[in-house]
């Protein structure tokens, strides 16, 4: 099995692993949530700060009258097995203290940055690691003392902001409450005991410590509360007797306090039976053999958080995308790869598995043959406009059987305005092939990452579209003047060319007396209706086809196809610039790739530990 030191030492690693990533305070998954720690409580005045030196063996915090500790304090003790002691604070980590009068400036100072140089409190903590031989492994939270009344320069509500922040580390199940009660107080009036049996009824996360035995009247001691007959709890109280304000005055060292606390237990008439079980280096090893067996129990469940945390982070991760490669071909690969995630959403959409490819549909089944429905045929081939071109055409001398030029003119101005329509469906699908783009493009979940890609797909998708809008333009606008340039003379030869009598005719009278007649007018007009006819039912088929052709088949075919090609000319430092994440987003990921290996770790290191 592992050793205590081995076991405590690793879960304090951790949590000050868990506390440089910020994975700790308001997450219940945490895993700084689930090891276990020791809260010091007691109200103040109480000798809180003299047994948190005791077991550190250091004079390191600061001292005065009413709220001296307004942050907690997370104090990191670690065992090192020689040299000289020294600290360090989170806040500053490349700064090594060796002389503890110079730590205690550095927690004044530090709270005073966040509370001001005031008696108000901040729940922000304070992390100081302590590293020495004279130490066991443990984590202690140093709290604000409980106090009962606001003084001045203090707001009405300190009493409940204290005891509310208190609350907030002891009511946490993995929390070893540490109560600390004066000798001199009634225990039944200690609100470190109060508070302890308000959140640990059971009592089996508090243990007790008395303080300031040797400030009791003469002829009174604590046996009734150090041998559990006052309040009883699961373990065993423990004494201390602190160093008096004399000593303190003097800087007493504290390896000295240490022995002269170890003489009083030991010649006192009231506790030397009690002696090997009293002071402040029982009290730390009582509580670091507990920290470890409390560790030990809960390494199951804590390597279940783990293991379920990690799967978290890993899907996580998942979704926002992995880091990627520093190397050329690395960001090569990913760019295309998110070019063909756009891509096959794009095709998706045109194919029916995502909306908006119906739309296409539309514009050739509803807006063209609305757009050909409303050319102004009736107005073109009119009585009046059919006789001022036929007139035109004949120049000088009518003409004799049939208006041919007139004909071929009415019908070249009228396949005209097919042109219209036939631009105006070409519009139509690009827009909704750029809509689609930018659906597609939103829709992307591997693009959302890298904005200047995002832009750069998008800006080669449009250019393309606009390349093949082009085309199909050209296209149905050849289709239209190649119905021009060829009638289709069939039609023709089949129509009747005498021209209409009127119904005082005579039958002997010249072939030539209605050429310009209403009848005949109205005949050629309507033979030149019904051929127009027949080409608009060939362009409302010819005319989807084209654009079809020319612009969908093409987008889904070849949208991306020069982007491919200038991508992969690009240089290295070209690339990694398409690739410029959001600043936020890459944060994001980079906490969450520290945490997945912090948490990795922690679990390779926890089972390397725990079942050696």
């Amino acid at each position: 099995m592992a050793t205590m030191e081995s076991l405590i030492g690793l879960v304090n690693r951790i949590q000050r692993a868990c506390t440089v990533l910020g994975d700790h305070g308001g997450d219940a998954s945490s895993l700084w949530e689930a090891l276990p720690s020791v809260a010091v409580v007691g109200g103040q005045s109480s000798g809180k700060s003299s047994v948190l030196e005791s077991v550190v063996g250091r004079d390191f915090l600061p001292r005065g009258s009413g709220i001296v500790t307004r942050r907690p304090l997370v104090l990191q003790l670690h065992q090192t097995t020689g040299g000289q002691d020294y600290a360090e604070f989170l806040h500053a980590p490349r700064k090594r203290f060796t002389d503890f009068a110079a730590v205690r400036r550095e927690i004044e100072a530090e709270t005073d940055r966040i509370t001001g140089k005031t008696k108000a409190i901040s729940n922000m903590p304070i992390h100081l690691s302590v590293y020495s031989p004279n130490v066991v492994n443990l984590t202690l939270i140093d709290l604000p003392g409980l106090t009962k009344v606001a003084v001045e320069g203090q707001a009405e509500s300190i009493v409940q902001d204290i005891e509310n922040m208190v609350r907030s580390y002891v009511e946490k199940p993995n929390c070893i409450i540490l109560a600390i009660s004066p000798a001199n107080q009634d225990i039944a009036t200690s609100d470190a005991i109060k508070l302890a049996r308000e959140v640990d009824p059971t009592g089996e996360r508090t243990f007790g410590v008395v303080t300031k035995l040797d400030l009791m009247d003469q002829g009174t001691n604590a046996l009734d509360v150090l041998e559990g007959r006052s309040y009883r709890l699961q373990h065993p109280w423990v004494g201390i007797v602190n160093r008096s304000q004399a000593e303190i005055n003097k800087n007493v060292d504290m390896m000295a306090a240490r022995q002269k606390e170890r003489e009083y237990f030991q010649n006192s008439p009231d506790y030397s039976h009690l002696s090997h079980k009293m002071g402040a280096e029982y009290l730390a090893k009582l509580l670091s053999k507990h920290l470890e067996q409390v560790i030990r129990a809960r390494i199951p469940s804590i390597i279940a958080m783990i293991n379920k945390t990690i799967d978290e982070l890993e899907a996580e991760l998942d979704r926002m995308g992995r880091p990627i490669g520093g190397d050329q071909g690395a960001q090569l690969y990913t760019i295309l790869d998110m070019c063909r995630a756009f891509d096959r959403i794009f095709k998706e959409h045109l194919e029916g598995g995502r909306p908006g490819g119906d739309k296409i549909y539309g514009v050739f089944d509803n807006q063209l043959p609305a757009a050909l429905k409303k050319l102004p045929f009736d107005r073109h081939l009119s009585l009046n406009n059919v006789k001022r071109v036929i007139s035109e055409a004949d120049g000088y001398q009518p003409h004799l059987i049939a208006p041919e030029q007139g004909y071929r003119r009415l019908i070249d101005s009228s396949l005209h305005y097919f042109k219209g329509p036939a631009e105006a469906s070409v519009d139509a699908v690009h827009f909704v092939l750029k809509e689609l783009v930018r659906r597609s493009i939103g829709e992307t979940e591997e693009l959302k990452r890298f904005p200047t890609l995002q832009s750069d797909i998008s800006a080669a998708a449009n250019e393309a579209l606009e390349r093949f809008r082009e085309d199909s333009r050209k296209t149905v606008l050849r289709l239209v003047d190649m119905e021009a340039s060829y009638l289709t003379v069939e039609f023709f030869r089949k129509l009747p060319t005498e021209p209409e009598r009127g119904p005082k005719d005579d039958k002997n009278a010249p072939q030539n007396i209605d050429r310009y007649g209403d009848g005949h007018l109205r005949r050629i007009g309507a033979n030149v209706a019904a051929y127009i006819g027949m080409v608009c039912d060939t362009l409302r088929n010819t005319i989807p086809k084209a654009i079809v052709f020319c612009q969908v088949r093409e987008a889904k075919r070849a949208l991306l196809n020069r982007f491919y090609a200038h991508v992969g000319s690009k240089e290295k430092q070209q690339l990694s610039a398409m690739l410029d994440e959001d600043p936020s987003l890459m944060e994001k990921r980079d906490q969450i790739v520290k945490r997945l290996e912090l948490y990795k770790s922690a679990r390779n290191e926890i089972d390397s530990v725990a079942w050696k």
